[in-house]
């Protein structure tokens, strides 16, 4: 299986502009700029989209964990925080802020390792090659 996306980038950095597409179209000529990634302007940036796909990809590796082990995941949110050292120009670290209701016949304590388990192996955190961290609210 392949996924694509297409960038185009016209101009210097601080003045040009770009867009993005992907595959499936969700985004469409999407623009971003200097702007958007390193100040406030519209459209998206590439460690925005980074940090999308790691939110997306973490929350359904644990609700597919969690119907693995027997158990039937309810709602799942999760926040993805994504560092950007601005003087070495690299990202420094992921935190995802899980939160979670009440599931039935699982505890908090299981559903801590599910979800350790889950950062360790969605297929987002195995591509990163940065420190990724996990908050979790259980019960809420």
């Amino acid at each position: 299986m392949k996924r694509t996306a297409h960038a185009h980038w016209n101009g210097t950095l601080t003045e040009g502009k770009g867009e993005i597409t992907t595959q499936s179209t969700t985004l469409n000529n999407t623009q971003y700029s200097f702007k958007t990634r390193f100040a406030d302007g519209v459209g998206t940036n590439p460690e925005e989209l980074i940090a999308a796909a790691h939110a997306g990809c973490f929350t359904m590796a644990v609700g597919a964990m969690l119907t693995q082990a027997g158990f039937k995941p309810n709602d799942l949110s999760t926040d993805a925080i994504l560092d950007l050292d601005m003087a070495a120009l690299s990202i420094t670290g992921i935190h995802l802020e899980l939160k979670a209701s009440a599931i039935e016949g699982v505890s908090e304590e299981k559903f801590k390792e599910v979800a350790e388990g889950a950062k360790a192996n969605c297929i987002i955190s195995k591509a990163l090659n940065v420190p990724i961290t996990l908050g979790i609210t259980y019960g809420a």
